[in-house]
């Protein structure tokens, strides 16, 4: 099953070498799930030729808000109600949960509670504990119509998001590992209230459910596809 991966945005300079670029640690998250991978800078402006280029659909996280006035945001907007209506699969995580709800009808801004940084407890619908990283200050704050919420935060109301079989999207970062976190805080940690970056530094070694994310994002693929 190929997916393609809409990359919105990239890993610091300083810290890639290591740690690889937001396309690898998706490709590094769902390696040996009988996925192949192609990747479309399309902060770069490369899109696809058409939403069935690939069978399923991934939107990375970024640094960008999406709301700013960036010449690729409304073409990726426009690119994701096709994929939508053709019912081709979508998971979006952090920018890419946000983008597809701005593009069918929600709302996203800063959140007024300010930022979310770190290892972070979420509670899925059917009670489920989860510990993810997040990073970020934007958020939904109005869904769509349609949208199933699957699991919050307690600064988080909209974390997990449901489209039926058309999208699975995630606020927080199932493909972070504490080593790139603490990596992240040391290149960016400069842009964070002292409280925040303490909060998120104190908390590198926690136990991350992140692999969860993975089998769900397999069995959301490949249930779609069907």
């Amino acid at each position: 099953m190929k997916i393609g991966i809409l990359q919105t945005g990239r890993t610091p300079n300083e810290i890639r070498e290591a740690n690889g670029d937001y396309d690898d640690m998706f490709k590094s998250l769902l390696a040996g799930r009988g996925f192949t991978f192609e990747t479309y800078p399309v902060l770069d402006g490369v899109f696809p030729a058409s939403v069935n280029k690939a069978d399923g659909w991934l939107v990375t996280g970024s640094k960008f808000g999406v709301y700013e006035d960036h010449d690729w945001i409304a073409p990726l907007e426009n690119f994701l109600r096709q994929a939508f209506a053709a019912e081709v699969p979508i998971v979006g995580v952090c920018f890419g949960h946000q983008i597809l709800a701005q593009a069918l009808g929600g709302k996203v801004e800063k959140f007024s509670g300010g930022w979310q940084v770190g290892a972070t407890d979420y509670q899925r619908a059917d009670g489920t504990k989860e510990c993810i990283i997040a990073w970020h200050q934007d958020q939904v704050t109005e869904l769509p119509e349609g949208a199933e919420v699957l699991g919050a935060s307690e600064h988080c109301a909209y974390a997990m998001v449901s489209y039926g079989n058309r999208a699975l999207t995630v606020q927080p970062h199932p493909e972070f590992t504490g080593p790139f976190m603490a990596d992240l805080l040391g290149a960016r940690g400069d842009i964070l209230p002292d409280n925040i970056l303490s909060g998120a530094q104190d908390r590198i070694g926690d136990t991350l459910t992140s692999l969860d994310y993975a089998q769900r994002f397999e069995d959301f693929f490949k249930a779609s596809s069907l």
